[in-house]
């Protein structure tokens, strides 16, 4: 089981991040904030970003394909249920992220077409899409 730490002081909003061995700092921008650090859904961003790419990465070093690089943008917008045609929700707001993946490289058609599929393969997309249940506790 992966490990993370979120500790927050007197200091706004800004937060260290740790997984025991790297930190990140969290913050909101300024009026709320300090703005020392990316906010909780940049974060988010950045972590599916990242995985989409090293995903990418890994699969087509392991076929050999001339894979130069891989830049991904994302974007993410709270909708009204009732603003997304294509939604299973019924009330409340929706997050639509937006994934762009621009692959460059000596690449035919069909190498790029699997690529983009593998896109979709990323563990942490697939924990996205699939039912996520968070416990809390008091310690």
């Amino acid at each position: 089981m992966k490990h993370v730490t979120a500790k927050i002081d007197r200091s706004n909003y800004k937060t260290i991040f740790s997984d025991g061995t790297h930190q990140v700092i969290g913050d909101e921008p300024a009026p709320f904030g300090t703005d020392q650090g990316t906010d909780p859904y940049s974060l988010l961003l950045m972590a599916l970003g990242g995985c989409v790419a090293m995903t990418i990465r890994m699969y087509a070093d392991r076929k050999n394909w001339d894979l130069e690089g891989v830049e991904v943008k994302l974007s993410q917008e709270r909708l009204h249920h009732n603003d997304c045609e294509d939604c299973k929700s019924t009330e409340g707001y929706v997050h639509l992220i937006e994934k762009e993946v621009k692959l460059t490289g000596k690449l035919d058609d069909k190498q790029r077409a699997r690529l983009m599929e593998i896109a979709d393969k990323c563990p942490v997309n697939k924990t996205l899409l699939n039912e996520i249940k968070i416990k809390t506790s008091a310690v």
